[in-house]
């Protein structure tokens, strides 16, 4: 979800020196193939369509996801254009499938945006949750970013699903702030809860577009239970 209104603070904090120069990206920094104890990460290809209609048509899975839950092929298609076909074309990208190695069919997605939030976002197939699968995907994710030179990744999640918090704070992200915003395509006013990695060792950069654009953002003071 971008939100950028005005000049690239991230672009501003690289000429002060607080982060890193980005390293130029080579061919092999768009979604190269990650293994893991069960999983592959790699590209979603046309032959996958079935798969990702699986993923994406199912309502409950869909409940805290930036789109509508697709209605056919056709659809499926499209959203393969739009939000992997795309991305492969660029220089540097992280759209995943998410596969188990039995089979390396697709069960989910997981993604890393280039666009100056870095955001971190993820959905899986309902009969694959609470077994650590977006937590195992997630590491092999962050260490490629992290390695490929990006300085920082953010993630959102809805208060209304603090799951998704303690998956981000098992990949090592920090909760930043919360913020009120009219929230699209669905029009829903909703209350996000913002986290951050840092990999150039900084304690003191936090990404504050959705705070700034925000007209209702606070601190809260999260339990264990629900952070």
């Amino acid at each position: 979800m971008t939100r950028s209104k005005c000049g690239s603070e991230e672009s501003a904090l690289r000429r002060r020196g607080i982060l890193p120069l980005m390293r130029p990206a080579a061919e092999d920094m768009n979604t190269p193939i990650l293994e893991t104890e069960c999983l592959i990460l790699r590209k979603f290809t046309k032959r996958d369509l079935e798969a990702l209609y699986r993923i994406l048509k199912d309502e409950e899975v869909n409940t805290f996801l930036p789109w509508h839950p697709v209605k056919s092929i056709e659809e499926t298609k499209q959203f393969y254009e739009e939000r992997f076909a795309s991305k492969y074309r660029q220089p540097q990208g992280y759209a995943y499938a998410i596969c188990l190695k039995e089979e390396d069919l697709p069960i989910g997605n997981i993604k890393v945006d280039m666009e100056e939030h870095h955001d971190f976002g993820y959905g899986l197939r309902k009969e694959f949750w609470h077994r650590g699968i977006v937590t195992e995907a997630g590491k092999a994710v962050v260490e490629q970013v992290k390695k490929d030179g990006l300085p920082y990744i953010t993630a959102t999640h809805d208060r209304n699903n603090p799951r998704s918090g303690n998956v981000m704070k098992r990949l090592g992200m920090k909760y930043c702030y919360s913020y009120k915003e009219r929230w699209q395509p669905k029009d829903l006013l909703v209350v996000f809860r913002m986290y951050q990695l840092n990999f150039n060792g900084s304690a003191v950069f936090v990404y504050k577009k959705y705070w700034n654009d925000s007209d209702e953002h606070f601190v809260e003071i999260l339990g264990t239970e629900n952070s």
